[in-house]
């Protein structure tokens, strides 16, 4: 994964070009004023007539003693405190994945005092009681930052509260070691999972103070979109999380989680178990290095960085068995509606610099080597992740007990053309992609967006996007996805109805009936005329999903090399 990960990163930067210009700070504005519980806050009117607060703390800076801690409460303010600005992000090293002007690619930016709200309100919204939804932002846990999911236009359209949280993340946010146990001040600092325990503060710090922006604090919906979806599955799982939330969204999430002796052990499978790491940095110095030191500790020149455990189970935040286990019982997870879904070309992003499947021209212009075998390799591995993400976990929900679970699918795929380059064969409807249509707010790619969403497809994707984020919306308000401008939404059951998402030109939104199987991928995989039996050995040997005694079966079948 690591290849595919760094493979896309190298696209982001391409594609990107220029980071998001540095803006001017708004002005503040007194309709704006609010007060919480640690003082007078004062934020401003967006363009489209949005109340916006941004970088508004819902815990204290984690760095020196507060360093892989619980979060600690945010410290009060005398004077009225201005929310215009964003707020630095989380310590991470930079990547194209987050365009941020200040950041330089593939350095060590952002800071430890991290831990804040952008918050997104409807104009008139004090007093209404509104739905409340918390975005938890993507990156593989180890990068992104609140600032680069801009939700005025979401709350305005359907008049609910957005906020996008941010966490701490790789290193700071995801570590386990028998010394932080041992030296604990309190409970919950004995978790490895520091990043979730922020999580849970802020939903902590929404139920206090939501209500004074016009929210309701007993309507609750977190959703989140890749390592976000992955978070929001832990949320469900973890007993911390009970009550905090009332509705969760994943978007192309994971249920996958890391034993604590993995993360631990020296010699664990992972490159950088956190005894190595402490060794390298010195136990002593936990609390006292740089931040420098902190994430040099982690051998970034070796890859290490990208291959730490991002879920652990440490009997704290999360249970101490598999994470997935959870969900075999009602009584072990938090049983709120729950909606999760998949793209259906997910793994098209990271295929792309496959030098196998892509040739490149000029450094910068892409076409698949064989169409055929590049749609295969997708078609393959998207369903494979949706059976993870999606079949698995709403098929042990429902044997649970727990019914209200929905499961969807996006499939818009009509991206520009820039020369050779065909986005809508390259990209299709690949990871992340739905993220602007549940925002209504088509900016991901930075110039590319220029090519990916062409004038052309304007009114078309308008329609999908305000379908969409009226589905999203209603199911925050009342538990069930419905809308005027879309067919009724079942929940799922053993025939599996999944929504599709596309837009008028290419099938349009509709309901399929039709569970995801390992059988019926290795089925399919058999019969695939596009295919010759090396490639099916190729393609079969990253579907994870797939039982270890049906994988080998099916590596005889098609004559695969052990």
């Amino acid at each position: 994964m690591k290849k595919y990960l760094i493979a896309a990163f190298m696209f982001m930067l391409i594609a990107c070009g220029a980071q998001t210009k540095i803006e001017s700070t708004p002005q503040p504005d007194l309709l704006t004023k609010r007060q919480i519980a640690q003082g007078e806050l004062i934020g401003f009117i967006s363009e489209t007539g949005a109340h916006v607060w941004r970088g508004v703390p819902y815990a204290a800076d984690t760095s020196g003693k507060n360093r892989w801690r619980a979060p600690r409460p945010t410290p009060k303010w005398n004077a009225a405190r201005e929310a215009l600005d964003f707020a630095p992000a989380c310590a991470q090293i930079a990547t194209p994945f987050t365009p941020i002007a200040s950041f330089t690619n593939w350095t060590l930016e952002g800071s430890e005092d991290c831990l804040v709200f952008d918050i997104y309100a409807p104009p008139q919204a004090q007093g209404q009681n509104l739905p409340v939804m918390m975005w938890i932002h993507g990156g593989s846990n180890v990068s992104g930052a609140s600032q680069l999911y801009v939700g005025d236009q979401l709350a305005v359209n359907e008049n609910v509260i957005i906020l996008s949280v941010q966490y701490r993340l790789g290193p700071l946010g995801w570590f386990s070691h028998e010394a932080l146990r041992k030296t604990a001040a309190t409970p919950l600092d004995k978790a490895a999972n520091f990043g979730l325990l922020d999580q849970i503060a802020a939903l902590t710090w929404i139920k206090d103070n939501i209500a004074a922006f016009g929210g309701d604090p007993n309507n609750i919906t977190i959703f989140g979109e890749s390592a976000g979806g992955h978070n929001v599955a832990a949320l469900l799982a973890s007993p911390l999380a009970k009550g905090m939330f009332h509705k969760a969204i994943i978007q192309s999430g994971s249920f996958d989680s890391t034993a604590i002796a993995n993360a631990e052990n020296k010699d664990s499978p992972l490159p950088n178990p956190s005894a190595k790491i402490a060794a390298r940095l010195g136990i002593e110095n936990f609390h006292t290095a740089s931040l420098e030191q902190v994430f040099a500790a982690f051998d970034l020149d070796g890859g290490g960085y990208m291959d730490l455990p991002r879920m652990i189970e440490d009997g704290v935040s999360l249970p101490a068995g598999s994470m997935i286990d959870a969900f075999k019982n009602i009584n072990s997870f938090n049983a709120v509606p729950v909606m999760t879904g998949t793209n259906r070309d997910e793994l098209k992003l990271f295929f792309l610099f496959n030098e196998d499947l892509v040739k490149k021209s000029f450094g910068m212009l892409f076409k698949a080597r064989d169409q055929a075998l590049y749609d295969a390799a997708s078609d393959y591995s998207a369903r494979n992740w949706r059976i993870g993400a999606v079949d698995k976990p709403a098929a042990l929900m429902n044997a649970a007990g727990h019914k209200p679970v929905y499961g969807y699918r996006f499939d818009w795929d009509e991206g520009g053309k820039f020369l050779t380059t065909d986005l809508s064969k390259l990209l299709g409807a690949a990871h992340s992609l739905e993220i602007p249509f549940v925002f209504n707010r088509f900016k991901l790619l930075g110039d590319a967006d220029r090519i990916m969403f062409k004038k052309n497809t304007l009114k078309s994707r308008d329609k999908l996007s305000r379908i969409m984020g009226s589905y999203w919306a209603e199911f925050a308000r009342s538990g069930v996805p419905k809308t005027s401008g879309g067919p009724s939404w079942p929940p799922y059951r053993q025939n599996a109805a999944i929504m599709h998402f596309d837009s008028d030109n290419d099938g349009g939104v509709y309901i399929k009936n039709t569970a995801e199987t390992p059988q019926r991928i290795l089925q399919d995989l058999s019969q695939d005329r596009r295919l010759d039996n090396p490639q099916r050995c190729r393609i079969l040997t990253g579907l994870s999903q797939i039982p270890k005694d049906q994988m080998t079966a099916a590596g005889q079948d098609f004559n695969c090399k052990t």
